[in-house]
């Protein structure tokens, strides 16, 4: 492969190979000094925090990156508007200075500004209407208390009826007194966010093990199973981070959790308009909730979400109940004047959040603190809780402070508000890359090299699926650079084809070729 097929970090490329390798490491008996279990966001970050301190680290997940709730989120890097307003002032904060770190800093070409539309409806009140707009110029003080830059973040302002609909064309008109604009942090895609924390954390030198289930956890270790070959192995480690989310209660003891279900609906945005902005659609009944409406870049639109409490044992992949569905497009009904049906419901996702269990029986998960926590056990084991996407960074840099503090470990101060994820670059400077903006908002520095695939073989810059962006060449990418071992991964995960059943039924022969190193076209 030449230059230009290649990774923007060096020693960042994740692929079958190096996993076999570095795991074989492990089992003949090489100690690391931090074992994190668990590659969602957190995990991932945790791993990446630990190895640019200058620790050895090998970070393990029983499945793959991203595939417990880091990918089933709204893709949205919030400023904590909503925790602002629940009083929740510290949370509020510290979600804004995240989001600054991200945009600005760390992974400008993943997370850019979405303005959204709150629709002054006949169903929004004028009080209603004034307290929301106060809250926006809250959250805009929330920003500056964050140091985030003016031009990165538009101030909110008041629109007219005719702006409204201009940005939103499928609002219902009659009684429409105009619309609230406001702006925050849009993911490209929360998968591929943790997929580079990972890749960045494994050019740091950290051993990143997919399809590695952890058995057993001690305080110096754990007992895992490699799910390729069933094959039983001890890593051997100064102190183990617990950062299995939802399931994380089921390693340690004494940590209880309240797991929420948030679902999302999968629309084709043909069936709304075409939207330029994102909604905040008021629930009926509620002063402080709204169901998002979130266009995305291929030609998708997600609705969500829900926030209902879960009870029993917790699924490697949550169901969405037909009472979620149901809900969601009710509360779209009572803003647009488009009919969106059950039948244009195009697929639908649910994740779990890790909430703490802090209250005891009884109360509703949505009014649980999104305030993460990191615990240690007494024999060592640090497990970290609660939280949110937007939040991960600071999450890991709580955990590893614990890790180092329960160990004694000789580390150096955490870096990763200052390192750049792989791919990230200035915003001018991923202006001026010669490539389709679509590579450079799931690439960044990146995009010239997959797109230089296609170049290469023209085969393979052809859609996998028909009316859908993403091409062979990335799923190629993904198999050699992205740690992508199966179909799945490729269809689920790096690329996020799998949330529509058909097209992923379309685009399984292409996702094999591409694991077998050639490529179909759908």
């Amino acid at each position: 492969m030449n230059s230009q097929s290649s990774p923007s970090l060096p020693g960042s490329s994740l692929d079958a190979e190096r996993r076999s390798r570095e795991l074989a490491e492990l089992a003949d008996g090489a100690e690391v000094d931090v074992l994190v279990v668990g590659l969602g966001a957190t995990g991932a970050g945790t791993a990446l925090d630990a190895a640019t301190r200058g620790l050895s680290v090998a970070a393990i997940d029983a499945h793959d990156l991203a595939f417990g709730t880091s990918r089933w989120s709204s893709k949205l890097i919030h400023g904590g508007l909503r925790y602002l307003a629940s009083g929740q002032l510290d949370v509020a904060h510290e979600s804004a200075v995240e989001r600054g770190i991200l945009m600005e800093r760390t992974a400008p070409h993943l997370v850019r500004a979405q303005p959204f539309v709150l629709p002054l409806t006949p169903l929004v009140s004028r009080g209603q209407a004034a307290l929301a707009r106060a809250g926006f110029l809250a959250g805009d003080l929330l920003r500056v208390s964050a140091r985030t830059a003016r031009t990165t973040l538009p101030a909110p302002r008041t629109l007219s009826a005719v702006e409204t609909r201009h940005l939103a064309p499928a609002l219902r008109p009659t009684g429409l007194r105009g619309g609230l604009l406001s702006w925050d942090g849009q993911l490209t895609d929360d998968a591929r966010l943790v997929t580079a924390i990972a890749r960045t954390a494994a050019a740091h030198g950290a051993r990143v093990l997919t399809r590695t289930r952890a058995l057993e956890l001690t305080g110096d270790g754990a007992r895992v199973r490699d799910e390729t070959t069933g094959q039983e192995l001890r890593i051997r480690a100064r102190v183990v981070v617990n950062a299995t989310g939802v399931w994380a209660g089921g390693l340690v003891e004494d940590v209880r959790l309240r797991p929420s279900r948030g679902t999302h609906l999968v629309l084709r945005d043909v069936d709304l308009g075409r939207l330029s902005a994102g909604l905040h659609i008021p629930i009926p009944g509620e002063t402080n909730r709204f169901v998002l409406v979130l266009p995305q870049h291929d030609g998708r639109v997600y609705v969500g979400l829900t926030d209902e409490p879960v009870d029993g044992d917790v699924p490697d992949v949550p169901e969405v109940p037909e009472t979620d569905i149901g809900f969601l497009l009710d509360v779209l009904g009572s803003a647009l004047d488009v009919t969106v049906r059950r039948a244009h419901v195009v697929g639908a996702f649910a994740g779990l959040r890790p909430l703490l269990d802090t209250r005891g029986e009884g109360g509703r998960t949505a009014d649980i603190s999104r305030k993460h926590a990191v615990l240690t056990s007494p024999d060592g084991i640090v497990t970290v809780v609660g939280g949110k996407l937007t939040t991960y960074r600071r999450m890991a840099q709580d955990a590893v402070d614990a890790a180092v503090a329960a160990r004694g470990l000789t580390a150096g101060p955490c870096r990763t508000a200052s390192t750049p994820l792989v791919g990230a670059a200035r915003p001018r400077t991923l202006a001026q890359l010669d490539v389709p903006a679509r590579l450079v908002r799931r690439y960044g520095t990146e995009a010239t090299a997959v797109h230089e695939l296609g170049v290469q073989n023209p085969e393979l810059a052809r859609p996998v699926v028909p009316d859908h962006p993403v091409t062979c060449a990335e799923l190629l990418w993904a198999v050699r650079h992205e740690g992508a071992l199966d179909a799945s991964d490729l269809l689920d995960r790096r690329t996020r084809i799998g949330l529509v059943a058909k097209d992923r039924d379309t685009a399984e022969a292409a996702a094999l070729d591409a694991l077998a190193g050639t490529a179909r076209t759908a």
